[in-house]
């Protein structure tokens, strides 16, 4: 993860570790593109899921990094095959052409300056490696349930944060990066247990108003009376290759 203003991850680092869950349509795209000799870096792995999970069941050789000390923390502990380290996005410490694919998932609109993190991607990246940026587009974040349906606040702050997908393809354009493609993956579960979203595990939902964030538990509280709440995860994962 990344710093923003007013707001640190360090502080919500136990809350992500318990509550926030890989997304399987994002995993198995993952997955499609590795093998056991593919070497792998997640940039802001946050406490270690999506990382772990493709180490653990491709062998890949793999690397994490965050600026959040307590969410690399919590990944260390959970994983010690994996390397974690400290680090900034747009100033990664590995060499030229050192990896064969880079990842992030829910990162890109923590990072400020996206022209030097793609670069900085595209120098580690080998010829031929693979980059994918996992992400919301507009339409996911006004269509996103339960978090912009109950938390309508949320909307304005993300779409002020998430860069739109038409920036990003034209900059990773600019770097270099060729054969860019976009996918949407989505994921339907019902909510029986709103713990995640009390604690604010979500990082939009420290950045509205205690009374808008009440609102919205109350909101919540009240149509779990009723029975499980109806949900869908969407992503779009935005593919290059160098």
């Amino acid at each position: 993860m990344t710093k923003e203003e007013g707001f640190s991850f360090d502080k919500i680092a136990e809350p992500y570790a318990k509550y926030r869950e890989i997304h399987p349509g994002v995993l198995k795209s993952l997955l499609t593109r590795i093998d056991k000799n593919t070497k792998v870096l997640e940039i802001g792995c946050g406490t270690g899921n999506y990382i772990i999970a493709l180490n653990l069941l491709k062998g890949c050789k793999a690397w994490g990094i965050d600026i959040s000390k307590e969410m690399l923390s919590t990944a260390k502990k959970r994983e010690s095959s994996v390397n974690f380290e400290v680090q900034d996005a747009t100033k990664l410490d590995f060499p030229d052409e050192f990896f064969d694919f880079v990842f992030s998932v829910n990162v890109i609109h923590h990072i400020k300056d996206h022209q030097r993190y793609y670069r900085e991607v595209y120098r580690v990246l080998k010829y031929g490696g693979v980059i994918v940026t996992v992400t919301d587009s507009e339409w996911i974040l006004r269509n996103r349930r339960p978090l912009t349906l109950y938390f309508p606040e949320t909307l304005d702050v993300d779409l002020k944060r998430y860069p739109p997908i038409e920036k990003l393809k034209g900059i990773m354009e600019e770097v270099g990066f060729h054969n860019i493609k976009e996918e949407m993956t989505e994921y339907y579960y019902y909510l029986t247990d709103i713990s995640a979203y009390r604690e604010k595990s979500f990082s939009s939902l420290n950045l509205i108003s205690e009374d808008a964030f009440r609102k919205g538990i109350e909101r919540m509280e009240e149509d779990l009376k009723k029975g499980p709440i109806p949900c869908v995860s969407r992503f779009t994962m935005l593919w290059g290759e160098k």
